[in-house]
């Protein structure tokens, strides 16, 4: 059962978001962006936000010192496009403004859960596949990397399984060395693009 503080929590986040969100969407007219989810300190987006000034790019984190560093190197780099908020996924989708749609999804490295009993917090689940198609733009494509082989395979199974995606033999957009990938001795990608008619 759900205690009253966690809804008030909940309902928090949800306003701030809003809050947050509002003035990146303005008006009705709809705007594609690219949403790094779990950016860590902000290494990539940054740097990617930087070889794409005309895009609207968005990196949210569960961390809030990592959104603090985050918005530290965005600040140095003077990325007017660029902004990073504490958010957790599904919540952040459930508040995106009726404007927003996501044109570019990047999921680099994510927490691989490698126990099985832990395997139900892996993000990469067909709730998930679904919640980002419904808020995607026409040709959207999902980017993701990760260093564990069997995560990598799953993630594949469950984009290529699911009815509005399809996986993709195309490269990243832009590359650029994380902290994770330096660290892992190997790593796999996935590309995948949400199927025509998908929104």
């Amino acid at each position: 059962m759900l205690t009253e503080k966690y809804l008030n929590i909940i309902k928090d986040r949800r306003e701030g978001l809003r809050r947050d969100l509002a003035p990146l969407f303005p008006g009705p007219a709809a705007r594609d962006f690219t949403w790094e989810v779990g950016c860590g300190h902000g290494h990539y987006l940054t740097d990617y936000a930087a070889a794409h000034p005309g895009e609207l790019c968005v990196g949210i984190d569960l961390l809030a010192d990592r959104i603090v560093r985050a918005n530290r190197k965005r600040d140095r780099a003077r990325a007017a496009n660029l902004h990073f908020l504490q958010a957790e996924a599904r919540l952040f989708l459930s508040e995106l403004p009726a404007a927003a749609r996501i044109g570019r999804l990047l999921l680099l490295f994510p927490d691989p859960w490698p126990k099985a009993r832990h395997h139900k917090h892996r993000i990469l689940q067909a709730d998930f596949l679904s919640a980002v198609a419904g808020r995607a733009a026409p040709g959207c494509r999902f980017y993701f990397r990760t260093d564990f082989a069997p995560y990598l395979e799953e993630g594949r199974t469950a984009l290529a399984g699911h009815p509005r995606w399809e996986v993709v033999d195309e490269p990243f957009p832009f590359e650029r060395e994380t902290v994770f990938q330096a660290r892992a001795p190997t790593f796999g990608s996935c590309v995948a693009r949400l199927r025509d008619g998908g929104h």
